[in-house]
């Protein structure tokens, strides 16, 4: 089992900053893939940012160029730095993690719905 908490949510205006943190604790050596996932009212749970052990990142076109992701593997920590953000990125966002295997783009993409530890998640709201 694995342990996710994240922390950094907030209200933002459009053009402005936030950084998440996710806290994994638990059989965190059998996780191969890590990420940001998020789910805005009425919509469908969506991936956002994905990092495996190897240090390879994937994005979601959506956030390319203003998304970072990152993770310190000693202190067990995934980071998302969110910059220029917009209205359509409010939603509660998910810090994900898994052991299954499939590309990280496609786990990113589709693969989150099998087999994935979800954290309680955290609301990010930009206002215009």
């Amino acid at each position: 089992q694995v342990q996710l908490v994240e922390s950094g949510g907030g209200s933002v205006q459009s053009g402005g900053s936030l950084r998440l943190s996710c806290a994994a604790s638990g059989d965190t050596a059998s996780t191969y893939y890590m990420g940001w996932f998020r789910q805005a009212p009425g919509k469908e749970r969506e991936g956002v940012a994905a990092i495996d052990s190897a240090g390879n990142i994937q994005f979601a076109d959506s956030v390319k160029g203003r998304f970072t992701i990152s993770q310190d593997n000693a202190k067990n920590t995934l980071s998302l730095q969110m910059n220029s953000l917009k209205p359509e990125d409010t939603a509660m966002y998910y810090c994900a993690a898994t052991s299954a295997r499939g590309t990280l783009g496609w786990w990113l993409l589709l693969g989150f719905r099998w087999n994935t530890y979800w954290g309680q998640g955290t609301q990010v709201t930009v206002s215009s």
